[in-house]
C-alpha cells in the first residue's frame, strides 16, 4: 500500500490502496474489510457489501469510496489470496481520517458575576475533525493567550476562559471562535457580562442577623427544655395561664378538683 495513512474532507471521495504482484495466480481473490470492535466485509466475492454497496468501485486491489462521512472513518484491510503462488496471503491496512470543519461552537458566558468571585467562560466544538482550538473575543478583539499581568487565563485547547477574581473592568461582550485549520472558523454569538460590586455591608448585616436569629433559637430551645416543654409527661398535661385566679389544671388533679 502507498498509502496507510489517507485523509479526506468530508464529502469528498477517498482512495483506499492496496497494490499486489502475483507470481502464478491470474485471478487472486480480494477482500476489504473495516476493523472496527467487529470485522465487518466492505468487499467480497467481487461485490461491495451493505453501506458500500453503489457508492464505492475498485481497481485492481484499490477500492475508491464516493462522498465519504464520519461513518466510514477507521481502519480498513485489504487481503489478497493467491493459492498458488508460494506467498498464498498478503495484507496491508489502511487508516482513513474524515476531516470535518468546524461548526458553530457552544458558549456559556454569565450574564453577571460578582467582583471578586471566580468565574468561568465556555466554548465547545464537539464535531470538527482535528479537534478545534479556540479564541475567545472581548469587545471584538482578540484575547491574547499570554498577556503580562492578565486578570485571566485561556486554555485554547478545552475554549475555557478563567476570571480568578473577576473585577468591574472584565465586562463586556464576549464571544468565541473555533477554527481547525480545515474550513473557515466559526463563532457562536457574543453574549455581555455584566460584573457588579458586592456589597460587603449588606454581607456582614447578612451575616450578624444570621447569627442573632441562630442565637434566639438555641435560647428559646434552652429555656423550653427547663419548663419540661420536652418531657414525657408534656403529651399529658397543659397549663392555663394564671389570670383572674385560674388555676393549675393537670390530668393528675383533675379528679381531685371536681370534688372540692
Amino acid at each position: 500500500s502507498r498509502s496507510p495513512g489517507v485523509e479526506v474532507h468530508e464529502f469528498l471521495d477517498a482512495e483506499l490502496s492496496c497494490e499486489f504482484r502475483t507470481e502464478n495466480d491470474k485471478n487472486p481473490r480480494i477482500e476489504w474489510k473495516k476493523i472496527d470492535k467487529d470485522v465487518s466485509f466492505v468487499y467480497y466475492d467481487g461485490h461491495f457489501i451493505g453501506p458500500f454497496h453503489g457508492r464505492a468501485e475498485i481497481k485492481g486491489a484499490t477500492v475508491r469510496l464516493h462522498r465519504v462521512t464520519q461513518t466510514d472513518a477507521g481502519k480498513y484491510r485489504c487481503e489478497v489470496s493467491a493459492p498458488q503462488d508460494t506467498i498464498t496471503l498478503g495484507e496491508t491496512n489502511v487508516t482513513l481520517t474524515v476531516l470535518v470543519p468546524p461548526h458553530t461552537p457552544s458558549c456559556d458566558v454569565p450574564s453577571s458575576a460578582l467582583t471578586g468571585s471566580l468565574v468561568q467562560l465556555r466554548c465547545r466544538d464537539r464535531h470538527s475533525i482535528p479537534a478545534a482550538v479556540y479564541t475567545w473575543f472581548k469587545d471584538n478583539r482578540a484575547l491574547p493567550i499570554q498577556l503580562p499581568n492578565a486578570t485571566y487565563t485561556i486554555d485554547e485547547k478545552t475554549g475555557v476562559l478563567t476570571f480568578q477574581k473577576v473585577s468591574r473592568a472584565d465586562a463586556g461582550q464576549y464571544y468565541c471562535e473555533a477554527r481547525n485549520g480545515v474550513g473557515p472558523g466559526k463563532s457562536c454569538s457574543g453574549t455581555r457580562m455584566q460584573i457588579d460590586d458586592l456589597n460587603e455591608a449588606a454581607l456582614i448585616s447578612g451575616v450578624l442577623l444570621l447569627a442573632l436569629l441562630l442565637f434566639l433559637g438555641a435560647l428559646g430551645g434552652v429555656c423550653a427544655h427547663r419548663h419540661g416543654l420536652f418531657s414525657r409527661d408534656y403529651c399529658r398535661s397543659f397549663w392555663i395561664p394564671q389570670c383572674h385566679g385560674a388555676a393549675h389544671i393537670s390530668s393528675q388533679n383533675l379528679h381531685r378538683t371536681e370534688h372540692m
